[in-house]
């Protein structure tokens, strides 16, 4: 009787399954939505209640966002290696809250005409803590919530497709999360003050919290993987140890170190010195009893040289991502220039400046529910057969988009700044112009078909390019590529402030906007995305090309 009851209660209960997709999703969608509604008004915050000068806030916001792009990829190194992804995930939530709740401490401080070291400290604190937090969370949560459905013992399940209907709703989940962020939330930081403003995170981060871990009884939780990380490095180890062989002598009935249950019979012929990490070259002293390398450091499987192939076959393609990224991370200095123009849409209703961004998130939506909806099965019908936009050709259309934008809005603000100097606000940087902030649409409008282009395209070539083993590590290395972006968005900003300034000249970023030249600026990031040569990625494939 126990053994066929033990069956039955499995069925009934089992782990895993849609029923933990909530709790998954929404512990990263309230991160997100606390991320995203502290990041557009943070440089008012840092002006106004740190003293901060416009070029010094937007250097601390462009490392805090660059740490939290880049901490994931460290997040998912040790869950998938050493911790597992529950604790990691965990270990993210209460780091959030801690760092949301000293953030939310800062706006109870008196404010005073110079903030004391102290102050800074819980500032500086209060990022670290969400940076760590950040990369506990989004590291694992995808992979997280997958394992619940992949492992799923619920028949039901696996016949609806629940996997796609997961990735499906963590998009809309991640896409909700931005536009209540920079609706709702920066609404009331506007309209209720800061202390409110941050403490609506700290509570929205504490309830996900203990949702989070209520469910865990419910959870699948896979043990660590094999060390990826040091499995690449035992290929490079492996290759030049072995760096003498003649892999041309070989015959092609050459023996290679296969990992067990694996399809790949032979290396690939690109990165042929790589090959020799694999190449067995005594059976008798290389492999013990079970087949499995005596020393990993002198031979590797195959499945290793292949993954670190891939890695260095995308590098030149991420790169063309850095400076696409450099171009999206410009938002603070979007919000004091919108913070400076007519933001009515109505003669009673105003956007908050830092709420400015939703016509770029709108426009990516719509963009690709209209592509994957309407455009690819009209192509498709009119073609005869399966058609979509090749990906290289995306990621080239998105980083024109991206250079027009930067135009377009260079553009807007060379009028705005005229129309500041007509109207005698030149000593008043936060007076509002008459000019309404709806001319930046076609920038915004442009930055969202940039994303939905590029950013897309982009994830989709590293998850095919890359093997599913590394399918975690392909997700998060977009992450490196904002955060090295944001670094190299805050050097060239602090090159452009330190030259623009020589000769007692009035830097181009200055703090006050009416008398910089913050479209001189934008000229410049919109030629460094021109002279890309990762543009020569548009190469005749204007056609749409089968998959």
């Amino acid at each position: 009787m126990e053994s066929a009851s033990e069956p039955l209660l499995s069925n009934r209960n089992p782990k895993g399954g849609l029923k933990t997709l909530p709790f998954i999703i929404a512990n990263e969608a309230f991160e997100r939505v606390a991320s995203f509604g502290l990041s557009p008004n943070m440089i008012f915050y840092l002006k106004t209640r740190y003293n901060m000068e416009t070029t010094a806030a937007t250097n601390l916001i462009l490392f805090w966002t660059a740490a939290t792009n880049i901490v994931p990829v460290l997040g998912a190194i040790v869950a998938d290696s050493y911790v597992g992804r529950y604790p990691m995930i965990g270990f993210g939530s209460i780091a959030s809250l801690l760092g949301m709740i000293l953030l939310w401490l800062t706006t109870i401080f008196p404010e005073e005409t110079k903030p004391t070291t102290y102050q800074f400290m819980v500032l500086y604190a209060s990022f670290v803590f969400m940076t760590i937090g950040a990369g506990g969370i989004r590291a694992s949560s995808t992979a997280f919530g997958a394992d619940q459905v992949i492992n799923t013992e619920d028949n039901n399940l696996k016949k609806s497709g629940p996997l796609q209907s997961y990735f499906g709703w963590y998009n809309v989940a991640v896409t909700g999360s931005y536009i209540i962020a920079v609706t709702c939330i920066v609404y009331i930081q506007d309209h209720f003050g800061w202390t409110i403003g941050f403490g609506i995170p700290v509570v929205l981060m504490f309830l996900s919290s203990i949702s989070f871990f209520l469910a865990s009884p419910f959870y699948v939780k896979e043990k660590p993987n094999s060390n990826l990380l040091i499995g690449l490095v035992q290929v490079i180890v492996a290759s030049y140890k072995n760096r003498h062989i003649n892999i041309s002598s070989l015959s092609t009935n050459e023996m290679y170190h296969k990992r067990k249950d694996s399809n790949l019979l032979i290396p690939s012929d690109k990165l042929r010195f790589l090959n020799k990490a694999c190449i067995i070259k005594s059976p008798e002293q290389d492999l013990t009893l079970d087949g499995n390398a005596s020393n990993p450091w002198s031979l590797c499987t195959i499945d290793q040289v292949e993954e670190l192939k891939a890695l260095i076959k995308v590098v030149p393609i991420w790169s063309t991502g850095i400076i696409f990224s450099i171009n999206v991370s410009q938002g603070t200095l979007g919000a004091v220039q919108v913070k400076t123009m007519d933001r009515h849409i109505t003669r009673n209703f105003e956007i908050p400046a830092g709420s400015i961004g939703l016509f770029m998130m709108l426009t990516l939506t719509l963009w690709i529910a209209l592509y994957d909806r309407v455009i690819i099965p009209v192509a498709s019908k009119i073609r005869g057969k399966p058609s979509h936009l090749n990906t290289k050709l995306r990621m080239g259309i998105g980083i024109l988009f991206s250079s027009l934008s930067m135009a377009s809005w260079a553009i807007v603000e060379s009028v705005r700044r005229q129309h500041a100097i007509k109207e005698g606000f030149s000593e008043e940087p936060e007076a509002v112009v008459d000019i309404s902030a709806m001319w930046l649409l076609p920038h915004l409008v442009m930055d969202g078909l940039a994303e939905a282009f590029y950013a897309v395209a982009v994830k989709e070539f590293f998850y095919t390019e890359f093997p599913k083993t590394m399918s975690s590590i392909a997700i998060n290395l977009i992450g490196v590529g904002t955060s090295v972006a944001n670094m190299a968005a805050s050097a060239i900003l602090n090159a452009v402030d330190c030259v623009s300034r020589i000769g007692g000249k009035e830097s181009w970023v200055s703090n006050n906007i009416n008398k910089g030249h913050y479209d001189y600026y934008f000229w410049l990031l919109a030629g460094l995305c021109v002279k890309l040569p990762e543009l020569s990625l548009i190469d005749k494939q204007f056609d749409l090309l089968p998959p």
